[in-house]
């Protein structure tokens, strides 16, 4: 009784907070890992994506800081998409960064903050995950996927972050279900037209990463596009909107917007001469570190070339 209480102290102090949790048995980290290990073994997961993007993943159970863990506690947060704009030849470009990409980690700290007002004083604990976030919270029933293979959270749509902790905290009610699609996907087919490299097939529902813009735009900067990338397809500094600005289920959420940083001319030049970290300028690395760009300079020194002429 004291756990279920706990539990639902929990969810309401997120709805305090717009945001949405999930509770569900850490025994599912098993699930999630033969379900992704399971579309490569079938051929559905591309072997450069799915080595550059996945392998990351830590399904250990029990995690190793937190060995006592019994449950997942998966959040969404509502994150606006933030904007970079540059100067160059006297223009000034507005380039977007979508949802996902801005203020992870103080995310991440703000949440665990929240959940812990309520776990720690009565005695139990948070650890980070490594583990697929989407899937999780598709399984948990926080969220569904898109037919563009993204998470949609109701009052949400796809324009969030996802969070998820391991607890000691024992789950009372586990609620763990198949992945459904949005049921708006059922007789809308928006997100595949609009996407320019057919990463969306109407032959399968997962999506082919290996042909997303996303994949290639967040590679390492040293790795250049591939020829068949139209330089037109770009629409973002990093990642891609084309799919989520066409989405019904997006469209009140479109003109909102939070950090925004501009770059004069002598900065996007800087930045364009493939200049080392140490020589820019500091008011540019605080712009960079508020966009979380800073650690990623080599990926948006690349991004960025598609967009203006060195």
């Amino acid at each position: 009784m004291v756990t279920r209480q706990t539990g639902k102290e929990l969810l309401l102090r997120l709805r305090e907070h717009s945001c949405k949790g999930r509770i569900v048995s850490v025994e599912h980290v098993r699930d999630l890992q033969e379900e992704i290990e399971g579309r490569y073994e079938r051929g559905l997961l591309d072997k450069e994506f799915y080595q550059e993007r996945l392998a990351y993943f830590d399904f250990h159970i029990p995690p190793k800081d937190l060995p006592e863990a019994k449950s997942l506690l998966v959040v969404a947060v509502p994150r606006p998409q933030s904007q970079a704009v540059f100067t160059w030849s006297g223009e000034s470009k507005a380039l977007t960064i979508p949802p996902t990409y801005v203020a992870n980690e103080r995310t991440r700290r703000r949440i665990r903050d929240v959940l812990a007002e309520i776990l720690a004083p009565r005695g139990y604990r948070l650890t980070p995950t490594a583990l697929p976030l989407k899937l999780l919270a598709t399984h948990s029933g926080l969220g569904v996927y898109g037919k563009n293979n993204i998470c949609y959270v109701p009052g949400m749509g796809s324009f969030l972050q996802l969070v998820a902790f391991y607890s000691d905290l024992p789950c009372w009610k586990d609620r763990w279900q198949e992945a459904q699609m949005m049921k708006y996907c059922n007789n809308c087919c928006a997100c595949r037209q609009v996407c320019p490299a057919g990463a969306i097939s109407p032959d399968r529902f997962i999506l082919h990463a290996e042909r997303c813009i996303v994949f290639h735009n967040e590679r390492k900067g040293d790795i250049p596009f591939p020829a068949w990338i139209e330089p037109s397809w770009h629409n973002c500094l990093v990642g891609c909107m084309h799919c989520q600005r066409v989405c019904p289920q997006n469209r009140k959420f479109l003109q909102r917007f939070g950090e925004k940083e501009e770059f004069s001319e002598e900065e996007t030049r800087l930045l364009l001469g493939e200049i080392a970290r140490d020589r820019l300028l500091a008011a540019t690395v605080t712009k960079l570190k508020d966009l979380d760009l800073y650690d990623d300079i080599d990926i948006l020194q690349r991004n960025l070339g598609i967009f203006f002429k060195k």
